[in-house]
Formats: C-alpha cells, structure tokens, sequence
C-alpha cells in the first residue's frame, strides 16, 4: 500500500521547525515540509499559491496549512487536486477575520504597521512586558525563519486583502479556543481544541498527534 503524502505549511514567517513535535505513522504517512519564498515584486497570491504548488511533487496531498500558512493552502488547491485540505488555526474566509482586521483593509492602516520592529525580535523583547510575552518572543525567535522586509509587508498584504468571501466546506478547520489572533467567536463551525492558542501548533502537538490521523483518513 503505498504512503499518504501530508504536506505541511508553517505560519507567517515561520520556520518548517514549527512542525518538529508532530509525529504521524510512518507507515501509513510521508510527510513533507514546505517553505516560504521571498515574493517577486507586486506577486498576488494566488500566483505565489502557484509558485509553492509546484514544489509539490506527489499526486493528491493531503495540504496542512498553520495560520497564514492555512490561507496558502487554500490557495495552492485552487491548481492542484488535493486528497484534503486542513487547517490550524486559521481562517476559511475573509467573514471570520477579526474586526480590526476588517477595519485595517478598509482603513489600509496595515500599510503603519513597523515591520522593522517586527523583523527585530531582539529589540521587541526590550520593549515588551512579563515573561509571558517574553517566553513567546523566545518561541518567535526560534522558529522565525524569514527576516525579509519585502515578504513581510507582502504577506500581511496578503491576508488583509485575501478576497475569499465564502466558506469551502471541504476544508476541515482546526482552531483553539484560546486563539488571540483569529478569535474563535468569529469562526464558523470548527474543530475546537481545549485551551488551544494561536501557536498549539507547538503546545497541543500532543493532541494534534493523536487526532490528526483520524483526521486526515475520514471521508
């Protein structure tokens, strides 16, 4: 019998690193790990979904997508035929983003956003308050993987302008209830996870472990 091929995208900026503690059955699963690229100048998404999608090398993935990484997939099955497309803690459509996202795609105040200051974690950590922010500054600096001006200004671009107004119900949506960047109260029909933040990619890896499979093999 041969392996389901699992492709994995991290989140905005983030390393493949992120995906260290997920372990799936190597018997029944090949997983890969996908990067993110430098966008060529004024790149729309969709032609950058196309760009990764050709690094995928196997016939009808599954696409496993974290925050950002979530709408790429999404995108990159638009042109290629996907086993199934699942996301962590994320959005399906632009209807489930938070109100001041809303707000900022109306007001284009993302365009204020320093993203020097973001690109500069070292100098973030000076300025930032308790050992909560600090620990997860920790988290960003290791598994922050691009520090490029251009991508970043892109990639928030990217999901603020995202123009997907109505739900695939073909995507299974994973999200935490505790998840401060997409709040759940705006997300329609999911599969909660208890205490579950925006990064449990890296603190529910043990829930994820023992659920994904499952997941991945229903119909």
């Amino acid at each position: 019998m041969s392996k389901i091929p699992v492709y994995f995208m991290p989140g905005l900026a983030a390393s493949p690193a992120i995906f260290e503690r997920i372990k799936l059955d190597e018997s029944i699963f090949e997983t890969h790990l996908l990067e993110w690229e430098i966008p060529n100048p004024k790149e729309s998404l969709e032609d950058y979904a196309l760009r990764i999608a050709k690094k995928i090398s196997h016939e009808n993935p599954v696409l496993i997508g974290v925050s950002f990484g979530g709408i790429l997939v999404q995108e990159i099955s638009k042109h290629i035929k996907a086993r199934k497309v699942i996301i962590i803690s994320s959005v399906r459509s632009n209807v489930e983003f938070p109100r001041r996202m809303k707000i900022g795609k109306t007001t284009k105040a993302y365009k204020l956003i320093p993203m020097k200051l973001i690109l500069n974690i070292e100098n973030l950590a000076k300025y930032s308050f308790g050992e909560k922010v600090n620990k997860r500054i920790k988290l960003y600096e290791k598994f922050l993987a691009v520090r490029d001006l251009n991508y970043l200004q892109w990639a928030v671009e990217s999901i603020i302008l995202w123009n997907r107004d109505k739900i695939d119900e073909n995507v299974v949506h994973i999200h935490g209830d505790q998840d401060d960047v997409f709040p759940i109260k705006y997300i329609n029909k999911c599969i909660v996870v208890k205490g579950g933040t925006h990064i449990m990619i890296l603190n529910k890896y043990k829930w994820l472990n023992e659920n994904l499979p499952s997941i991945i093999l229903e119909n």
